[in-house]
């Protein structure tokens, strides 16, 4: 399946595909080149995955790869399901890497049929410690690479749906 090319939207949700599943103590990583998804990287020592980590397909970010998703919900999942999503807040990020510095912003989402997380709907019912817990975590997580992370800020909805919208179209012009 090429994943790479799903459609990014499923009338006003968006289609989001799971790489790595929450609780995974890896990273794993979509490869087109063999169709399948590969182990990444190990995490540190006690470190997991706290929600399912993936990407909306047929976009384009500014790293070169389909923009990253977090989608935040309770429920089990594997590498290469596809979950049809709200869109709910965007954290910037800029990350350095082997000397290149670009934006490798997160997405966050929760699954449009989630009934325990159907409250989440914007930034704003994100709690602030939950953002704190999830740069901790996007920190930890790059421990054992040369990423360097700077978080420049969290936006709202309309911010990601405006991202998402865009690396879309940038993806259609490659």
């Amino acid at each position: 399946m090429d994943y790479l090319n799903l459609p990014t939207r499923n009338g006003q949700n968006f289609n989001v595909v799971v790489e790595t599943p929450r609780g995974s103590r890896a990273k794993f990583k979509f490869e087109p080149k063999i169709g399948t998804f590969v182990m990444s990287r190990p995490l540190a020592l006690g470190l997991h995955y706290p929600f399912d980590w993936g990407f909306v397909p047929s976009t384009r970010a500014d790293d070169g790869d389909p923009i990253d998703a977090l989608v935040i919900h309770d429920a089990v999942s594997y590498p290469g399901m596809i979950i049809r999503c709200r869109a709910i807040a965007i954290l910037e990020v800029r990350q350095t890497e082997k000397g290149l510095t670009r934006r490798n912003d997160r997405i966050m989402f929760v699954p449009k049929t989630s009934r325990r997380q159907e409250t989440l709907d914007d930034l704003r019912s994100l709690s602030s410690q939950m953002r704190d817990e999830l740069e901790r975590f996007f920190v930890a997580s790059t421990i054992g690479t040369e990423k360097k992370l700077e978080f420049l800020g969290w936006r709202g909805r309309a911010d990601a749906i405006t991202a998402i919208d865009t690396a879309a179209r940038e993806h259609l012009s490659h």
